[in-house]
């Protein structure tokens, strides 16, 4: 059963293979049609060499005029031979590089499509490895396919048509045992598949690790995590080393097996050959032609052996990227979706069900009905469902149960362009991209002056580094924002919300990495942008929300409070307890 679900999934991606290769039909003609030249060629000059031999009967009696004519037209045959295997090898680097950056613009294509719950449920290292070593692994294979396995195959058809042409019973002897090679090669090309795709599997997931571990340094080493990494490691590399080297074992007795087989058919040709020749059936100069077309003939078997095992590691890269590409995509806006213009921030959530996997529920039968302007904040436990809620309002993840409804309509009804364009978010993780500080504060949006800019910053309060920095707003700077600290990084983040201001704030332990005395002159920067504004604060420091509209007080996806700083404080409930731990003294 297992045997017909790898043959299944083999065809499958083969078939998924032909559907981007079709977009290079012509080339691949003409890559099959110079193959099919080039080994005319080849295998046209063993004749003349048979020819030549026998102008040569003995000694003083030698025809070398007509040996000089053979030569001639042996060195135009070996000319016309290279210039067709120039151009057929063009055309196989062609196609080879132009389906792999198909393949590899569909991956990304579907990476921007892919739902958030796909990303979160897989390691980036993972996805990178599929996009990047999974794809070079299959080109690799499929330029040795064009490259060995059409002329293989089409030498080994050449071949049989020129031995049937000299003698018929040395060709049947030739086409009996040439299935033999056949059943070996087809043996060995089904155990490798399998060991093949595990070992791309594996190398993925060792991506995965180490890139956890590079991007998590300084938490490695400050928990004195290197051991356990080390043995993760360790794990991983073990056992891709077990599967390497059953795949490799495999594919390493593919040669020696092909390589007996032929020289068994080379053995039969030369002793039956011999025999005929001494009967007068086949005359010197055909015995030789017979010998080289037997090694000829034989040769393509062991490249094609090899090529085999390629190709079994090229379609396993081929099949991990695919199953990429087929991911169920984010459902496509509705045709008729309403594009939300200056929402003034009416939102409700009505009956919401919502859980990351069926085996854990997490947030039930949640209600809140929120109006223009409102402060809302949530406060509650890790895991309660606070940046859940989050994910749900700006439509990262859909609901399972319920409505969210902005401005009176449900929020799967609007384009989610223009949904989250009317939310501004700041979050506790900072989101910075290689560029300068300007387009890390303007984020691809045009027509901001230098003084708009810098009147945001100073309302965030980031101008005060930033026009230290070498070049200012022109300071360059990497995707991990190296050279910056961590408040740093956040302030820029507020200066880029600060910069255009939406009707509706998410606001999630946006200044969790500010000191104080800056969070203070935030806070009041932070007022006057909420002002008129429907806001959302998610906050562990419970001294940022006090001036909140309403307090939501959640545990285990429901709210179990509900009201304004004093109210709760009064009612000396789980939010009395949070807030008095903080401020027990």
């Amino acid at each position: 059963m297992a045997q017909q679900n790898t043959n299944g999934k083999r065809k499958s991606t083969i078939k998924k293979v032909w559907h981007y290769l079709k977009n290079y039909r012509f080339l691949l003609i003409l890559s099959i049609l110079m193959a099919a030249l080039t080994v005319a060629g080849t295998l046209y000059v063993p004749i003349l060499v048979g020819d030549a031999i026998d102008f040569i009967i003995k000694k003083g009696q030698v025809n070398f005029a007509a040996i000089a004519k053979i030569l001639e037209k042996g060195a135009t045959v070996i000319l016309f031979t290279g210039i067709t295997q120039w151009i057929m090898n063009i055309c196989n680097n062609h196609i080879t590089f132009h389906v792999t950056r198909d393949i590899r613009n569909e991956a990304m294509k579907k990476i921007e499509k892919l739902p958030l719950k796909y990303i979160d449920g897989h390691s980036y290292g993972d996805v990178v490895s599929r996009v990047i070593a999974d794809v070079d692994q299959f080109a690799d294979g499929l330029l040795m396919g064009f490259t060995q396995f059409f002329t293989g195959v089409v030498t080994i058809l050449g071949t049989l048509g020129f031995i049937f042409s000299i003698h018929v019973g040395i060709a049947l002897l030739v086409v009996c045992l040439t299935p033999i090679s056949l059943l070996v090669a087809r043996f060995i090309a089904t155990h490798t598949y399998s060991m093949f795709k595990l070992q791309s599997e594996t190398r993925g997931e060792q991506t995965a690790l180490i890139e956890e571990m590079i991007e998590g340094e300084k938490v490695v080493k400050a928990f004195g995590y290197e051991k356990r990494a080390g043995e993760r490691f360790a794990a991983v590399n073990d056992k891709l080393q077990g599967y390497s080297l059953k795949a490799i074992f495999f594919s390493s007795i593919t040669n020696p097996s092909t390589r007996f087989v032929n020289s068994l058919v080379y053995a039969s040709v030369a002793l039956s050959g011999a025999l005929t020749a001494i009967g007068g059936g086949l005359s010197v100069g055909q015995l030789t032609c017979l010998l080289s077309y037997a090694n000829q003939y034989t040769k393509p078997f062991n490249e094609i052996s090899g090529v085999v095992t390629e190709l079994q590691n090229a379609l396993a890269c081929a099949a991990r990227i695919f199953e990429l590409i087929e991911e169920t995509p984010e459902t496509d806006d509705k045709k008729d979706a309403l594009v939300l213009a200056n929402p003034e921030g009416n939102i409700e959530l009505s009956h919401v069900n919502f859980s990351y996997t069926t085996e854990k529920r997490l947030i039930e039968d949640f209600n809140l009905n929120v109006k223009k302007g409102q402060r809302i904040a949530i406060v509650g436990p890790t895991g309660c469902g606070k940046t859940t809620i989050i994910n749900l309002l700006m439509r990262f993840y859909d609901v399972n149960k319920g409505t969210i409804m902005v401005e009176g309509t449900d929020i799967r009804d609007i384009t989610r362009e223009s949904l989250r364009t009317s939310y501004g978010m700041v979050l506790q993780d900072t989101w910075l991209r290689s560029g300068t500080i300007r387009d890390n504060i303007t984020m691809g949006r045009e027509g901001f002056s230098d003084e708009q800019i810098i009147a945001a910053a100073k309302e965030a309060h980031s101008y005060s580094f930033i026009k230290k920095m070498p070049k200012g707003l022109d300071t360059y700077i990497t995707e991990d924002g190296a050279g910056m600290s961590q408040g740093q990084k956040q302030l820029l983040c507020i200066t880029r919300v600060m910069l255009d201001l939406p009707s509706m704030l998410i606001l999630d332990e946006a200044t969790s990495s500010i000191d104080t005395r800056t969070e203070q002159k935030i806070q009041n920067a932070f007022a006057k942008m909420m002002a008129g504004r429907t806001s959302f604060i998610v906050a562990h420091r419970l001294s940022t929300i006090q001036n909140a509209d309403v307090i939501l007080v959640m545990r285990d996806g429901h709210i179990i409070e509900q009201g304004n700083h004093e109210t709760l404080l009064k009612q000396n409930g789980f939010y009395a307890k949070l807030y008095n731990s903080q401020f027990a003294n």
